[in-house]
């Protein structure tokens, strides 16, 4: 089935919105600019301040949504109950959303740190990984029994995850990095993608059979996240770190202070920071448009392009170097994907094995979790 005008305009606002979010994150933490010491300049290594930038961007998601609903419930028509981004369970506890937004906050902010230590393909490969966690956790939270069809799915992608990690220490990217804090990045992104999974089980388990708006929750989460993170900052003013975590003049976890004197000496770094902004919003409409026109398996499949577009621009731009291990992670990675979400790789095999052993349809398979969740 062709696809319509509007929903290739999807699918490339998708992949165009989400590979500027990575790089635009990434972009800023390479910007130096002088801060509050007056001193040297330092690259902008504040993850705090732009995960907090980043749920701002997601709380622009309830602001539009707000608007839309508005507008709709002007015409008086019932349209707000029908056009697919208002209608739903509108009139919910907001608090039950709470959670999910604080595992969002631990593990966006977990992976900005390891974003500012490693490399931008690295860091949306290894984000891959959550795929194994969910299906961990799922089994374990919500009795699900994985097919041997989702098991192979994860030994690839457990593959292509070793092979990026392997491409990072082995020297294949730039000689200028420390490879110490790749690894460290590299762990840190993992560790976040278990807090994620967990993130996603609980919507699973407690939000998902409460049929609210998708850009309604996004922008709540995209709230509560702000609200206390901006909050945090405050405590973290005053939190020591290791000077491997922080380039900041006092050392502490986050100096929110130097991080706007260092926008305000160099306007430069606003056009990174807007664009995360941006990004992040477009990028969940666009990816919550394409889940409901087109398929949650298309989403998956444009992320994976996602992937090669911030790869290839890094590559491009020379903040890494080529190593073959991330060709063949990629490649492990994408059909791994393929397999546990069951399209492109199985259904060939599948027609073989009903050739060849007349042995009929395969039972329903049950679709993984990890397709019915939004992308914050």
């Amino acid at each position: 089935m062709a696809w319509s005008k509007f929903q290739v305009f999807l699918a490339i606002l998708l992949v165009v919105t989400g590979s500027l979010n990575t790089l635009t994150t990434k972009w800023a933490d390479k910007i130096s600019s002088v801060g509050k010491d007056g001193g040297e300049p330092r690259t902008f290594d504040h993850p705090f301040v732009q995960a907090c930038f980043m749920f701002f961007g997601e709380f622009m998601c309830l602001i539009v949504f707000k608007a839309i609903f508005y507008q709709l419930r002007k015409r008086n028509d019932g349209s707000e109950d029908v056009t697919t981004l208002t209608k739903g369970n509108r009139n919910f506890n907001q608090l039950i959303l709470w959670p999910a937004a604080m595992l969002d906050m631990i593990a966006t902010s977990t992976m900005y740190i390891g974003l500012n230590l490693t490399y931008a393909s690295s860091f949306q490969m290894l984000r891959g990984s959550v795929i194994v966690f969910v299906a961990i956790f799922s089994m374990i939270f919500l009795q699900r029994r994985l097919q041997l069809r989702e098991w192979m799915g994860i030994g690839f992608i457990i593959i292509g995850l070793t092979c990026v990690g392997l491409s990072d220490m082995l020297g294949g990217n730039n000689s200028d990095v420390d490879r110490l804090d790749v690894l460290i990045g590299d762990s840190l992104i993992i560790l976040a993608q278990i807090i994620t999974a967990s993130q996603m089980v609980f919507e699973e388990r407690f939000v998902a059979g409460l049929d609210i708006p998708a850009l309604q929750a996004v922008g709540w989460e995209g709230f509560f996240g702000f609200s206390v993170l901006s909050l945090l900052l405050i405590p973290m003013y005053f939190i020591s770190v290791p000077s491997k975590f922080t380039n900041n003049p006092r050392g502490v976890m986050e100096d929110a202070i130097d991080a706007f004197y260092m926008i305000k000496n160099n306007h430069l770094l606003m056009v990174p920071i807007s664009g995360t902004i941006i990004s992040i919003a477009f990028f969940n409409f666009a990816g919550i448009s394409v889940t409901k026109e087109i398929s949650a398996t298309t989403r998956m499949v444009l992320d994976s392009i996602r992937t090669m577009v911030i790869w290839a621009v890094s590559l491009l731009i020379g903040w890494q170097s080529f190593h073959y291990l991330q060709v063949v992670g990629f490649i492990s990675l994408l059909f791994g994907m393929c397999v546990y979400n069951n399209i492109i790789v199985m259904n060939p095999i599948r027609a073989i094995a009903r050739k060849v052993c007349r042995c009929g349809a395969d039972p329903e398979l049950q679709e993984p979790i990890i397709n019915q969740q939004a992308d914050a």
